[in-house]
């Protein structure tokens, strides 16, 4: 695996939960608006393997759970492999996943205690968003896996307010219809992977009511993460 860095303790990553973050090198998106630009291109191993079980071996007893987060964890050949010796150490597992790797997705399924799944966009901007050709049945699959797999979950959209229109969230409250737990993220212009993002904005706590009040419809645990 190719750990691009390690959040030693979070409160917040982890649903009720004391955890580390470990960040995986690499992305097969390339969203614009991406918050971790360092790790999509970077090939530098910042942590080794046995230098993170080192680490997760002293904080047992102190952290609940360890977070997979990237860049997209699921291209890491080795992935089920690291959670399941994560696992032997006591600690519950959250991955952070795009929902592009299906079949990977069923494999790691037994050993998850919480799945964050992003939605970037509705089916019919998938690729826009995402600067790749998508092919949006491989979400929808991991979409109906996540669903149907009795693990807690959730899925987020970050929100950029010139990519997202009020009907296409009538489109992504469709594609997720059911889902226990929707969260809508404010686009923030901190680190990006295009900078020609620097000068976007996201909608308005007005505006983001409003399309919460669309969404509800379909997803009534929809709301804005603060």
């Amino acid at each position: 695996m190719q750990i691009g860095g390690v959040q030693k303790t979070s409160l917040l990553d982890f649903p009720d939960k004391i955890s580390a973050i470990v960040f995986t090198q690499g992305c097969n998106f390339r969203c614009g608006y991406c918050h971790n630009p360092e790790l999509i291109n970077s090939k530098e191993q910042v942590w080794t393997l046995p230098a993170l079980f080192d680490f997760l071996n002293s904080r047992k007893g102190k952290l609940d759970g360890v977070v997979i987060t990237g860049g997209e964890p699921c291209i890491q050949n080795d992935l089920e492999d690291v959670i399941k010796e994560i696992k032997t150490l006591g600690f519950l597992v959250k991955l952070d996943t795009n929902g592009y790797f299906p079949e990977k997705l069923k494999k790691l399924l037994p050993h998850l205690d919480y799945i964050a799944m992003d939605i970037k966009a509705p089916p019919e901007k998938y690729s826009e968003i995402t600067r790749i050709k998508v092919d949006t049945k491989k979400i929808q699959e991991s979409i109906n896996i996540i669903m149907n797999s009795g693990i807690d979950y959730e899925f987020r959209t970050t929100v950029v307010k010139s990519q997202l229109s009020f009907e296409n969230f009538e489109h992504i409250g469709q594609l997720i219809k059911g889902a226990k737990r929707y969260y809508l993220q404010k686009f923030i212009p901190s680190k990006l992977l295009d900078e020609t993002l620097r000068n976007e904005t996201t909608y308005t706590n007005e505006e983001f009511q409003q399309i919460i009040e669309i969404l509800h419809q379909y997803v009534p645990n929809a709301t804005l993460r603060n």
